[in-house]
């Protein structure tokens, strides 16, 4: 091998000249085992060793790391590097095994915003469709920590991933969603919907949706803290994935019947319609490219109407509904799954843990020696991830 790295060209040559049939099977001498032995672990990872290493940097001293040089950038690199880890659902429930999940949680609470919001993130990939994980984190009482940033954190991308990672835990977690109603959840939403943060308002208006959609009882608390107001004026915002979300909880207030009746959404008439009409005129105003990209609004607004008034909306009978070149719509539209749905925990856990190891330089220890002067440089996704 070179000082710079494996020889790939000529391990290749080499597997091809010993497994193509044009030559006599032998057993490798010692030498050959020992060069392709070193060739497969330089760009290999042992990945509990590295999180027990990580798992003994989380439970050090915040004063302790500081003396030692290691900075605050330097601890939101290693959870980066800890959230890759944990996107296999066997890696996530090892964490609890070798004591790391405790300290995580801790990190909620770091002195250092970028800290507390990443160790959200990892939070959320840790739960993410595992329940096994949402248990263990609850019975850490994570759920609360996570609540506690959600509702006071002075920092809104703190308050923006707690969300998330609240999201996350209690999704297909019935105890999760029980003790999000009796902390007050509504409420805490009620107020998230209020901010300025986009970004606060969708993760806020989804897991709303989301909640209405697995329990209609929730309506009623919805429209006795005034949820239907606010969400009326949310869905003019000039940022079309919160009018989406808006109107999606908005359909399901308006196909919650009351005796059987109407919907009482409806009773609010005269600002409901006048806030669909407004849509149904912006929609009418859009430029083609923009229509083919609002078709869910235009789907959503006629839902609503046809929910409050028994009746089709304008959109149909001027030809917005259903673009020329589109299936009709199947309403109301599934759009839940698309907002909790980790895209890397869908794989299987074996299939997440392929390959991806195999492809990494050898980080450096937070604490003891620095990597040599030649040593990769860490992927550029880093600054990506703590600032998507």
């Amino acid at each position: 091998m070179s000082g710079g790295g494996p020889n790939w060209e000529g391990l290749f040559k080499w597997s091809v000249a010993h497994s193509d049939g044009t030559h006599a099977t032998r057993d490798l001498s010692e030498e050959d085992r020992k060069w392709f032995m070193e060739a497969m672990q330089a760009q290999t990872v042992d990945v509990i060793k590295r999180m027990k290493e990580i798992t003994l940097v989380m439970q050090t001293p915040e004063q302790v790391l500081e003396s030692q040089g290691v900075t605050a950038g330097d601890i939101e690199d290693m959870l980066d590097e800890l959230q890759e880890h944990v996107e296999s659902i066997d890696m996530a429930n090892d964490l609890h095994s070798i004591g790391g999940l405790l300290p995580l949680l801790n990190y909620l609470k770091n002195s250092h915003a970028n800290i507390r919001a990443k160790a959200a993130d990892v939070v959320t990939t840790i739960v993410q469709n595992n329940p096994r994980s949402q248990q263990l984190v609850m019975e850490a009482n994570g759920l609360e920590y996570l609540l506690s940033n959600f509702t006071s954190d002075p920092d809104v991308t703190v308050r923006t991933k707690a969300l998330g990672a609240i999201s996350s835990l209690i999704r297909h977690n019935k105890p999760g969603i029980t003790a999000f109603r009796l902390a007050n959840g509504y409420a805490a939403l009620k107020d998230a919907l209020s901010s300025d943060n986009v970004r606060f308002q969708r993760k806020a208006l989804n897991l709303i949706h989301y909640l209405l959609h697995e329990n209609s009882s929730d309506c009623n608390v919805v429209n006795e803290l005034g949820f239907p107001r606010i969400m009326m004026h949310l869905a003019a915002s000039d940022d079309a994935e919160v009018r989406e979300a808006t109107l999606r909880g908005l359909l399901e207030l308006a196909q919650d019947k009351e005796d059987g009746t109407g919907s009482r959404l409806a009773e609010d008439d005269e600002k409901l319609k006048q806030l669909l009409q407004e849509r149904i005129n912006g929609i009418n105003l859009m430029s083609p490219d923009d229509l083919g990209a609002a078709r869910e609004e235009r789907q959503l607004v006629d839902s609503i109407w046809n929910a409050c008034y028994n009746e089709p909306s304008s959109l149909r009978e001027k030809g917005l509904l259903v673009l020329p070149g589109e299936d009709a719509p199947m309403l109301p539209p599934d759009v839940a799954s698309r907002h909790f749905e980790p895209p890397l925990r869908a794989w299987a856990a074996a299939d997440a843990n392929k390959g991806s190891d195999a492809q990494k330089s050898k980080p450096p220890l937070l604490l003891g020696p620095g990597p040599p002067p030649d040593a990769a440089p860490r992927e550029e996704n880093a600054d990506a991830r703590r600032n998507p």
